[in-house]
C-alpha cells in the first residue's frame, strides 16, 4: 500500500495537555502537505486553527479523556466546537455508564449529540480497553442505533488501544451505515496497513509522519 493512500485515511493527532499553538500549526501544515483526513486537535485550537487554514478539515475532541461529563456539557461542546470551524466530533462515551449497563441511557445520550452535530461527522470512542466483549457489542448496538457516523476504538489516553480483535467485533456488531476509527496502540507502518486490511475508515495517531517518512516508530496514541 502506498503511503499516500495510508495518509488519506489518518487524523493526524496532537492532543497532549502540553500542546501549544505553535506545535498545533505544525501539526496543521504537516497534515496540509501530506493530505491527510483531518487534524484532530483540543476544543480550545479549533477557532485559530480554522482561521489560518480555511481549507483543511478539522476534528476536535468532546467530553474527552474520561466520558463522564454530562451530557448537557458535551451537547454544549459540540454546539460551540462547529461555531468555532470543527466538522469532525469525536465523543467520549460515558464509561461508567456502560459499565453499569445503562445501555439505554448511552443511547439516548449519543442520539442527542447526533442531533446537536447537525451535518458534522460524528465519531464515538467507547475506549475498548476498560470494556468486557459483551459491553462492546452492546455498544456497537448504542452506536449504531444512535446514527453516528463511526466507532471509535480508543482515546489513546486509557490503558490500551486499538487491537485487531476489537475490530473484528466491531465489524460483526455494526450497523452498515458505522464506519470503524482506529486509534491508540499503532506504532509502525504494518500495524497501520493491517488496521486499514481489516477495515478501518480512519487512523488516529499522533506519528504517521514520524513512522511514514523518517521510518520511525509511533508513541502512545
Amino acid at each position: 500500500m502506498e503511503d499516500s493512500k495510508i495518509f488519506e485515511l489518518v487524523d493526524h493527532t496532537l492532543l497532549a495537555p502540553t500542546a501549544t499553538l505553535k506545535e498545533i500549526e505544525v501539526l496543521c501544515e504537516e497534515a496540509i502537505k501530506y493530505n491527510c483526513a483531518s487534524v484532530c486537535i483540543p476544543p480550545s485550537f479549533v477557532k485559530p486553527v480554522c482561521e489560518r487554514y480555511p481549507t483543511l478539515n478539522v476534528c476536535t475532541v468532546i467530553g474527552f479523556p474520561l466520558g463522564y461529563s454530562a451530557a448537557s456539557a458535551k451537547i454544549q461542546e459540540v454546539s460551540q466546537a462547529i461555531e468555532d470551524g470543527a466538522s469532525e466530533l469525536d465523543v467520549v462515551i460515558n464509561i461508567g455508564d456502560a459499565k453499569a449497563g445503562k445501555f439505554d441511557k448511552i443511547t439516548a445520550e449519543l442520539s442527542a449529540l447526533k442531533k446537536a452535530a447537525v451535518d458534522k461527522t460524528l465519531k464515538v470512542i467507547i475506549e475498548c480497553c476498560y470494556l468486557t466483549q459483551g459491553e462492546k457489542t452492546a455498544l456497537c448496538k448504542c452506536v449504531t442505533d444512535s446514527k453516528a457516523d463511526y466507532i471509535k476504538t480508543s482515546t489513546g489516553f486509557g490503558t490500551g488501544g486499538a487491537t485487531i480483535d476489537d475490530i473484528k467485533l466491531f465489524k460483526a456488531n455494526i450497523g452498515p451505515n458505522v464506519k470503524i476509527k482506529a486509534a491508540g496502540g499503532m506504532r509502525t507502518r504494518e500495524d497501520f496497513i493491517a488496521f486499514i486490511n481489516e477495515g478501518c475508515s480512519r487512523l488516529g495517531t499522533s506519528s504517521a509522519v514520524k513512522v511514514l517518512m523518517a521510518g520511525g516508530s509511533a508513541g502512545a496514541y
